[in-house]
Formats: C-alpha cells, sequence, structure tokens
C-alpha cells in the first residue's frame, strides 16, 4: 500500500502509524496536485508519484492524534536526536525522502536507541547523507542571512533567502534569540512562505507571503545599502581576491540575497 499524505509532518506521521496499526506501507509520499495534495503551505508543485502497477495507493487525513502518538513513541523508544533527524529529513529536497524516513524509522523502532551509531549501514547512511544536508544549510544561512529595513522607522526586519531546503522553521529560535526585541520576517522565497517574529510574544508563526505583498524599503535603508556596497567594493585589494575561497565560504547561490551582490531583493 502507497500512503499518499498532505505533505505535513503530522501527515507523514499518520502515514507511518498506519504502517504499524493498519496495513505495511510500500511507500509513502506528498500527494500531487491531481490527488488533491499541494494544500499545504511550501508545497512543491510536482512530487513525482507515479502509481505503481499492483500497488494500491491510499489518501491518508491527518490525524493530529495519530501523529502525536508516533511522535512520542520515537524518543522514548529510540532517542530524541533520533527524532530531530527525522525532522530534518522531513524538511530536505532529496528525492524519496519520505521513503528514506520511513526505512530508518522502521530500523530506529527495531533496534532502539543504538540505530544511530551504524554509520555504515544503508539505511542509517542514506538517513544521515539527508539530513546532514538539512543542518549544514542551517548552519550556513545562520551566518549568511542579511536583514533590511522594511518601511519607515522603526520597520521590519526583512531577510530574504533561497534554501535548497524548506529550513526556515530551523532557523527562528537562532534568529528570535539574537534578535529578542526587534520584529522580523524571514522570506522563503522559493516556497512563497515566510516566518513571522513578535517580540512583544516572544514567539513565531510560518504563513505564505509574495513579494508583491510587502512594503517598499526606506529611503534611509536604501542609502545603507549604497553605502555598504561602496565600502565593500572600495575595501577589496585587487591582488588578494580569491574567488575559490569566497565561494567556499559563501556558496554562490545564496549571493542573490546578499547586499553587496546584488540589486534589491524586492525587485527580483
Amino acid at each position: 500500500m502507497d500512503y499518499l499524505y498532505d505533505g505535513t509532518f503530522e501527515g507523514f506521521l499518520t502515514c507511518v502509524y498506519l504502517h504499524y496499526y493498519e496495513e505495511k506501507a510500500t511507500g509513502i509520499y506528498a500527494a500531487p496536485a491531481e490527488f488533491g495534495g499541494a494544500a499545504f503551505i511550501g508545497a512543491q508543485p510536482e512530487t513525482g508519484y507515479q502509481q505503481r502497477l499492483g500497488v494500491p495507493f491510499r489518501l491518508t487525513e491527518t490525524d493530529a492524534e495519530k501523529a502525536a502518538k508516533v511522535y512520542e513513541a520515537i524518543p522514548k523508544k529510540v532517542s530524541d536526536f533520533c527524532l530531530r533527524r527525522c525532522y530534518q529529513i522531513f524538511l530536505t529536497s532529496v528525492p524519496d525522502k519520505d521513503n528514506i524516513n520511513l526505512q530508518y524509522l522502521r530500523l530506529a523502532f527495531k533496534l532502539g536507541p543504538g540505530v544511530d551509531s551504524l554509520h555504515s549501514h544503508p539505511v542509517v547512511y542514506a538517513a544521515q547523507r539527508a539530513a546532514g544536508k538539512v543542518s549544514w544549510e542551517v548552519d550556513k544561512l545562520s551566518g549568511l542571512l542579511r536583514f533590511s529595513v522594511l518601511g519607515e522607522q522603526p520597520g521590519i526586519l526583512y531577510g530574504p533567502v533561497t534554501p535548497d531546503h524548506d529550513i526556515i522553521a530551523l532557523l527562528g529560535e537562532h534568529f528570535a534569540d539574537r534578535y529578542k526585541e526587534e520584529a522580523f520576517i524571514i522570506h522563503d522565497l522559493r516556497r512563497g512562505k515566510a516566518l513571522f517574529y513578535r517580540p512583544d510574544t516572544k514567539s513565531w508563526a510560518i504563513a505564505p507571503l509574495q513579494k508583491k505583498d510587502l512594503p517598499a524599503y526606506s529611503a534611509e535603508e536604501q542609502q545603507w545599502q549604497r553605502l555598504w556596497k561602496h565600502y565593500f567594493d572600495s575595501i577589496a585589494i585587487k591582488e588578494r581576491i580569491n574567488p575559490r575561497c569566497q565561494r567556499n565560504f559563501m556558496p554562490v547561490r545564496y549571493w542573490a540575497n546578499l547586499t553587496e551582490f546584488s540589486g534589491n531583493p524586492l525587485d527580483r
């Protein structure tokens, strides 16, 4: 039985519950639009699911109670680390991530806390590689993400990003601690959603957001951007420019959202 879910983490965990308590899963997949999927924040427009000959599929309805039982069982029967890795795998854009996650959880429930010491096991290795892509990108963007001020003072801090993986939820804690007293938005341009932080409640939430719905930069912010670009260009020593080293620390795919390499990100 192939289980198709709505693309949420709770939906995935619901499928894991059904795998154990109803019918074994031959695969778990985010439901394509033609099956009623993509009705969730950050949905990919095409999941690539192809129904297989002789393998039935089931559109599953997310059940918060069933999902909670699996969520609580993972740290209880395996470890907190296993739960974090499971969520990281869910956030990755690696092909067939849900089945990597399913195989990993099946092995984890079978072997218990020692599962993550089996680094050479093909199932653990695949899970480790997928989760590692997410943790690497979170670490990179925690240092590279740039904020600008939207609107007139005091304004709102705005940080556009185009991550390979769906990671803005993992950036919330870091930047909420760094900017405790500032309202800010981390905007995932690739997925059309954003993390909104409120300093009065010290909380954040994720919701859909499009560039056209944002106010313009203030005149003062634009002046600061021009000054920063001028400083960046003038301080460089032509004879010591090292593009390879620069690319290692600042991957080219993130340059579009760095002020010194780009124009106004709201204009793109």
